[in-house]
């Protein structure tokens, strides 16, 4: 694949739409440009006649009234709503774009750091511009965090070196109500020792079948996971769980929650989490505990090789967003 290097460039080069308001009917005739598509091991096919570059986005919501990240049309997705758009902004059919996220987040879970990345056959001289309408077309509980050009070799999902989630559970008698889209209400009150002591025996290389919902099996055959850390945060009556792993099984981390809160209840004890882990299976733990609620989930970091995150040569720098300033005073002076 040629990626943002002018001098490999075998057809003309083409400019954003954002610049010269052009569209794919635009191109010259001897420009045909194949649809592409994500291979099983992350690889992109070639698009027919010419460079494709790849784009990767920063993304942060709310997801309360969405759901989930996985693409559809009705209720809406939050990629749904990416590809919309991009389309309107690049000129692309979806089917172009290949776009591709690092977590599917199910319905009413939140992100800071959803990674996802796209095609164009075009290169962007600038992406403020492109950053701006993206973030102008989507509602205000979507926004683009980031917008910048990615490697070849970069694969929102399958690069991913680590994944950070965050579930925050609100444990006091009378629910704060700024919370309550963002955090689980405990009204028992809970023995947060056992609940740091139990998380430990998450920690380490182990086969989490255990904590698998079998619907979504098929997207991660390996139930082994890596997690390389699980910290309890108290900040007053807000306990916030921190885990970072390798990767996640579905609804791993919300069934771990929930079994941290029966623990937590002094319900059963805290060493319950290698046996079930060593039984790996999930009907041992529907005995003591079911899924935690979504809204208290955020997906907060994804880490990355960092070789993958290097910009490719003859792209435009990234954008972090751009600020507006106000050049001459619109008040009147008294």
């Amino acid at each position: 694949m040629v990626v943002c290097t002018a001098a490999s460039a075998v057809v003309p080069p083409l400019t954003s739409p954002l610049n010269n308001n052009s569209n794919p009917s635009s191109l010259p005739n001897n420009l045909t440009f194949q649809s592409s598509s994500e291979d099983e091991n992350g690889g992109k096919q070639q698009l027919g006649g010419g460079s494709s570059f790849k784009w990767r986005l920063l993304i942060a919501y709310d997801g309360t009234r969405f759901s989930g990240w996985q693409y559809q049309k009705s209720p809406p997705t939050i990629q749904c709503l990416i590809e919309q758009a991009l389309t309107q902004v690049t000129k692309l059919e979806r089917k172009d774009l290949c776009l591709v996220g690092a977590s599917r987040t199910d319905a009413g879970v939140h992100a800071w750091g959803q990674v996802a990345h796209f095609y164009t056959p075009f290169n962007y001289d600038s992406l403020e511009s492109a950053h701006a309408a993206m973030n102008g077309l989507l509602p205000p509980d979507v926004r683009v965090r980031e917008f910048s050009a990615a490697l070849p070799e970069f694969h929102a999902r399958f690069s991913v070196r680590s994944k950070i989630y965050t579930y925050k559970i609100y444990n006091d008698a009378t629910m704060d109500p700024f919370q309550r889209h963002y955090a689980y209400h405990s009204t028992y009150k809970l023995n947060t020792a056992a609940i740091k002591k139990a998380a430990q025996f998450f920690v380490g290389e182990h086969n989490f079948s255990a904590f698998v919902n079998t619907s979504r099996t098929s997207y991660s055959p390996n139930p082994v996971k890596n997690i390389l850390r699980f910290d309890v945060i108290e900040m007053g009556p807000l306990l916030q769980l921190e885990v970072e792993g390798s990767g996640f099984l579905y609804r791993q981390v919300r069934n771990m929650v929930a079994l941290l809160l029966q623990i937590g209840r002094e319900g059963i004890p805290p060493d319950i989490v290698p046996k079930i882990l060593a039984s790996c299976d999930r009907r041992e733990l529907a005995k003591y505990a079911l899924a935690a609620p979504p809204q208290g989930l955020c997906l907060v970091n994804i880490k990355y090789n960092e070789k993958h995150l290097q910009l490719p040569a003859g792209c435009p720098p990234s954008s972090f967003g751009r600020h507006h300033t106000i050049r001459k005073c619109k008040l009147p002076c008294f």
